[in-house]
Parts: C-alpha cells; sequence; structure tokens
C-alpha cells in the first residue's frame, strides 16, 4: 500500500481512471462489432451509416488516448475494406 498522503490519491485516482477507461474500450468494441454485424447482414446502407458512427467513437476514443492513433486507424481501415468488400 501507498504510504503518503500523495501515493495513496494517486492510487485511488488510478481505480476510477482505470474503470473510466475500460468502460471506453468496451464502448470501442461494442462499436466495432456494430459495423461488423451490420456487414454481415448485408444491407449496405445501414452498414455505412453504423460505419459513421463507428468511426466517431474510434477517432474520440483515440484522441483522449485510450487507445494509439494507430490502432485507430487500423480498426477504420480494416472496418471501410470489409464495407467496400460489401458492394
Amino acid at each position: 500500500m501507498a504510504n503518503t498522503a500523495q501515493a495513496r490519491k494517486r492510487a485511488r485516482q488510478a481505480v476510477k481512471q482505470n474503470a473510466h477507461n475500460s468502460s471506453q474500450r468496451s464502448t470501442l468494441r461494442t462499436a466495432v462489432k456494430a459495423v461488423r454485424k451490420a456487414i454481415e447482414a448485408g444491407d449496405k446502407t445501414a452498414a455505412a451509416e453504423v460505419f459513421l458512427k463507428s468511426v466517431s467513437t474510434i477517432d474520440r476514443i483515440a484522441d483522449k488516448k485510450i487507445i494509439h492513433k494507430n490502432k485507430a486507424a487500423r480498426h477504420k481501415s480494416r472496418l471501410a475494406a470489409a464495407l467496400k468488400a460489401l458492394a
């Protein structure tokens, strides 16, 4: 356990931040799964709509540095390629 007041406070903050970041990562995974599901359904217009919302979510999470910007780019690229292959 932390010995100083400062270290105890940082430990409390770390727990709180970890919970928040975990929630954000879960949101990211849900957004990616939603696009995959829409693509599997075969409806290109619906998939394109979900893709745009997901790109916004992915970018927002990358901007907060919860995931690396390259990981965000990789997700977006793969989803866009899957959407394009649907045509």
